[in-house]
């Protein structure tokens, strides 16, 4: 009996569709982007990422990964333009990272693999709560962002500085005054496709905005994605590491490109 989903060869993504059926859906995340083949579409517009420090409150070890999350009671921290049309609010960050610095990633790029991958969860307004959104094919809308080894990154430090108080399965503790556009790269050039969110419940209700240009990661820093435990303190410890889904069947679908 399997504790419910998870990466183990028990629980792992290879699984999940027993469970959740959608596993195996139409838009299904991540995938593998092939640049050559994503379409230049110049009706895109640049994206508008506005987040004010002052809506990040906690961070948290979900078992599954650790995610910051924010204030989304009203329009402080928003996503506007790029694919999307309306406003989208911050509800979390999470990332996905590998047990060695050649994999971690979600999504891959021409089938190369990075050693971690940023997911910035936002919400759409029309909706009238996250939950609500997280059905509808439009509700949500998530950036990714590579993470490549190479010089510590130091915008990136203040985030894993809190994992000491978090290392086991539902720890929490306070993490205010954040603010997210520090972790972005200086170009936000994206792809673009419709797919679903990457863990259970796995609906399909994400447009994803990945973004061509990484930030860098040392592999010290690396070091401390792993130091996190799947387990909750008094278990046996897990080290969590490959905690990421590997790229699904595109299906047909279109990936587009807002750069030429």
């Amino acid at each position: 009996m399997s504790h419910g989903w998870g990466y183990g060869a028990d629980n792992g993504p290879d699984k999940w569709v027993e469970n959740f059926p959608i596993a195996d859906g139409p838009r299904q995340s991540p995938i593998d982007i092939v640049p050559s083949a994503a379409e230049y579409d110049s009706t895109l517009l640049p994206l508008s990422l506005k987040y004010d420090p002052a809506t990040s409150k906690g961070i948290l070890n979900s078992g599954h990964s650790f995610q910051v999350d924010f204030a989304d009671d009203n329009d402080s921290s928003t996503l506007t333009g790029g694919p999307i049309s309306g406003t989208y609010r911050l509800r979390q960050f999470h990332f996905h990272w590998g047990g060695s610095d050649d994999r971690g990633s979600e999504h891959t790029i021409d089938g190369t693999k990075f050693a971690a991958e940023l997911h910035l969860v936002h919400w759409n307004t029309k909706y009238p709560s996250f939950g609500d959104a997280a059905s509808q094919s439009d509700g949500l809308a998530v950036v990714g962002v590579f993470l490549k080894v190479g010089g510590a990154n130091p915008q990136l430090q203040t985030v894993l500085d809190a994992l000491d108080s978090i290392k086991s399965k539902g720890q929490q503790t306070t993490f205010e005054n954040f603010d997210p556009t520090i972790l972005l790269p200086g170009s936000l050039d994206y792809w673009t496709y419709d797919g679903s969110l990457t863990t259970p419940p796995l609906l399909e209700s994400v447009t994803w905005i990945v973004l061509k240009e990484s930030i860098s990661v040392s592999s010290d820093q690396m070091t401390k994605f792993r130091s996190l435990l799947f387990t909750p303190e008094g278990a046996d410890p897990n080290a969590m590491v490959d905690n990421y889904r590997p790229p699904q069947p595109l299906k047909g679908r279109k990936v587009r490109a807002s750069f030429q």
